[in-house]
């Protein structure tokens, strides 16, 4: 199993002239194994892990929508103070997944695999003993939870962003059993193991995108039917850049999801943030506001919804949530 992880450490991003041009020029990326190496400095303080949405990588993270508004200078996460971990899940990016060779024949992960792989990149991979923030969004917000009463002493803080504490159900898992379906009947798809990607299944792939917009923005960007066509058109060309094996095994994965029966487990200090206008997550249900009650001190943020807000896509523009995540991090910055 191959788990690929970008760390953006404090000498990474010690050059502020590179660091402020937004396409991040002459990174450099590759797996390299080690066995038993130490570090000589001792310990690694001040450690993050980000985690990353369902469809994304660890890469996600250096867009400057979020990089720009985290990481610079003097913000939330300044990439000067704290080592910074991005992870590939287990199924995306440069991490083990179906379309490397196995297919079918490639174990059918679940959320759970998929935390434990990145615990041991963190403390077998890179020896960190503690972190001091564990923060994901969208399925990385899951996973946050996750973390928090898997491994409850590993941690000082946790910010699980677009989430929700509660078994996948719903509108939420109806949405995912769509595009399930709609890979699994797909006439090419021949059990998974077909020899050409099979494109029948992303005659529904927008409509994901469809569910987890903010209606004015999708209006914004449909405004006629024309519109809507190109729009709807432009969705199914990105669905075939994803492999269907590896979109279908990365939505089954959410199945063992459920921390509602472990969140007395959790002890670090706990923020979760969601958008008002997140129907993934709907504020409606009141089930973060309602489950969060159970963790001593944990907070919940709402962020308003306005014209400006992107639904669930709010957790990819730090803009709306980053003063939360500055506020946090300054009232654990001496545990």
């Amino acid at each position: 199993m191959n788990i690929r992880a970008l760390a953006v450490a404090f000498l990474v991003f010690a050059a502020s002239p590179a660091y402020a041009q937004t396409q991040w020029p002459n990174q450099r990326e590759a797996d390299f194994l080690i066995k038993d190496f130490r570090f000589k400095s001792g310990d690694i303080i001040n450690a993050v892990i980000l985690l990353h949405g369902t469809s994304s990588t660890g890469k996600a993270w250096l867009m400057p929508s979020l990089a720009d508004e985290l990481f610079a200078p003097g913000a939330a996460l300044d990439a000067t103070r704290y080592f910074i971990v991005l992870p590939d899940g287990i199924g995306r990016g440069g991490s083990s997944k179906p379309s490397d060779g196995l297919k079918a024949r490639f174990p059918h992960y679940r959320y759970e695999d998929i935390v434990a792989a990145e615990h041991q990149l963190v403390t077998d991979g890179l020896g960190i003993k503690h972190l001091r923030l564990v923060m994901g969004s969208s399925m990385g917000g899951m996973h946050t939870w996750m973390w928090g009463y898997m491994y409850p002493d590993l941690m000082d803080g946790l910010i699980p962003i677009a989430s929700q504490p509660i078994e996948i159900s719903g509108r939420n898992w109806i949405q995912r059993r769509i595009a399930i379906q709609a890979i699994r009947e797909d006439p090419g798809w021949n059990n998974g193991n077909y020899e050409k990607n099979p494109t029948q299944w992303m005659v529904t792939a927008p409509y994901g995108f469809l569910q987890t917009e903010n209606v004015v923005q999708i209006q914004a960007m449909a405004p006629t039917r024309d519109a809507g066509d190109a729009l709807y058109f432009k969705q199914r060309e990105e669905a075939k850049k994803r492999d269907a094996n590896d979109t279908l095994w990365g939505i089954e994965a959410v199945m063992d999801y459920n921390p509602t029966p472990h969140l007395d487990k959790i002890k670090a200090k706990l923020m979760a943030i969601n958008s008002a206008d997140d129907e993934t997550n709907s504020a409606r249900l009141a089930s973060t506001a309602r489950e969060i009650s159970r963790i001593p001190g944990a907070k919940f943020v709402l962020i308003p919804a306005s014209d400006e807000t992107h639904g669930h896509f709010t957790h990819l523009r730090a803009k709306f949530w980053k003063s939360y995540v500055a506020t946090f991090m300054s009232g654990i910055s001496d545990q």
